[in-house]
């Protein structure tokens, strides 16, 4: 494995050890720090990430950086997975493969207020590496790994890298409406259970329908009776 992935130019790697990448970063944040900040945590089960950002424009239009981390990881698990590899993205955050929940994206962000363009955002990825060892084949049947997935044998530092290369040329590609209009296209193809029944807790309810797809800011078009309901991106930004 290598000792150190090698970043983009314009991203700073810091390696956090055992700390959660994804706190690092939100608190580095808050203390000024510029964009570009990636930090990571690697150890044997898991691989975690997270990239500082700094908006210019509304937290709703901004929160599409969540969706272009999200297609960078499945790019990057499809340069060195097998080629029959599955990767399917939740639009809540799950990463999905062939299938399983193999991992997921967070996000946080200076500012709730949807309208109001926030000082900083946080994007954060986790990968599932390995499953413990005392869980017995089958006992998760929901969630894998990707040793699991005959991605066992990939350096989980040339992931980290190619995703850190993918998610600065989508996360590039946000500057422009041919840009955001090509993510949307993309995000769409990969989008899990697009088209059908799903079931997702919401502001502490469930909230059941039909997943029609997502509009011009990816938030989710859910149809239920007559009605097609919006349910903006931000909804899924977190407080550490």
């Amino acid at each position: 494995m290598n000792a150190v992935p090698s970043f983009p130019p314009l991203l700073k790697g810091l390696a956090t050890g055992p700390a959660n990448p994804l706190a690092v970063a939100v608190s580095e944040a808050e203390k000024g720090v510029d964009s570009g900040l990636l930090t990571w945590s690697l150890s044997p089960e898991r691989l975690r990430a997270a990239i500082v950002l700094a908006p210019e424009i509304p937290l709703e239009q901004a929160m599409a950086a969540f969706c272009a981390c999200g297609v960078a990881l499945q790019n990057a698990l499809g340069t060195y997975a097998p080629p029959e590899t599955a990767v399917h993205l939740d639009w809540t955050g799950g990463i999905r493969l062939n299938g399983g929940h193999v991992g997921g994206l967070r996000a946080v962000a200076a500012s709730r207020d949807p309208m109001a363009v926030p000082d900083w955002m946080v994007v954060g990825i986790e990968l599932t590496l390995a499953l413990p060892d005392k869980l017995e084949p089958g006992e998760t049947p929901n969630w894998t790994a990707l040793s699991q997935e005959g991605c066992g044998e990939i350096d989980p530092h040339l992931i980290l890298e190619a995703w850190s290369r993918h998610a600065m040329l989508w996360l590039g590609a946000l500057d422009d409406a041919k840009g955001r209009a090509g993510l949307h296209r993309e995000w769409q193809g990969l989008a899990w259970n697009i088209g059908k029944e799903i079931s997702l807790p919401m502001d502490g309810v469930r909230q059941s329908g039909v997943f029609l797809g997502v509009d011009e800011n990816f938030g989710m078009l859910l149809k239920y009776g007559e009605k097609t309901h919006l349910i903006a991106l931000s909804k899924l930004l977190e407080d550490l």
